[in-house]
């Protein structure tokens, strides 16, 4: 059963996914980040461009010719993943076919357009027995 991990209370969503990623990153820690919304998707492929001030976060497009050897991977759809390892939800949604992961990621601000999908996602797992654990990451990623 898919093991969901909730990091609430983070100033910015976008800034705390990009940390979250760097230190998975530097685990060579296989992701798939769900980001449908393509505004946000530009959003994080840039911030993963210039996260660390030395350097990037490797990362690419689902649909990208590296992606099969790219740890970290953008998708805006989960038909067909490239691995069932971790999926990071950016999505305000279920993700479709969460399941099959080992593990997903929830990151969720404190701004109430993030924060209550943020708490009605939590209780759609929670409702049907998933094993939820909820970290306060408020005081930094």
């Amino acid at each position: 059963m898919t093991q969901i991990t909730f990091l609430h209370g983070a100033r910015d969503r976008l800034q705390a996914v990009a940390a979250w990623l760097a230190r998975a990153s530097g685990e060579a820690r296989p992701v798939l980040v769900y980001v449908p919304n393509g505004e946000r998707s530009e959003k994080l492929d840039r911030l993963l461009w210039t996260h660390a001030a030395t350097g990037f976060i490797p990362h690419c497009r689902a649909d990208d010719k590296l992606a099969a050897e790219t740890p970290i991977i953008l998708a805006s759809e989960l038909d067909q993943p490239p691995h069932d390892g971790c999926l990071l939800n950016l999505s305000d949604e279920i993700p479709p076919g969460f399941g099959r992961f080992q593990q997903l990621i929830e990151i969720v601000s404190g701004e109430d357009g993030d924060r209550l999908p943020g708490r009605e996602r939590f209780r759609f797992y929670r409702e049907r027995g998933y094993p939820l654990e909820a970290r306060d990451i408020s005081g930094g990623t």
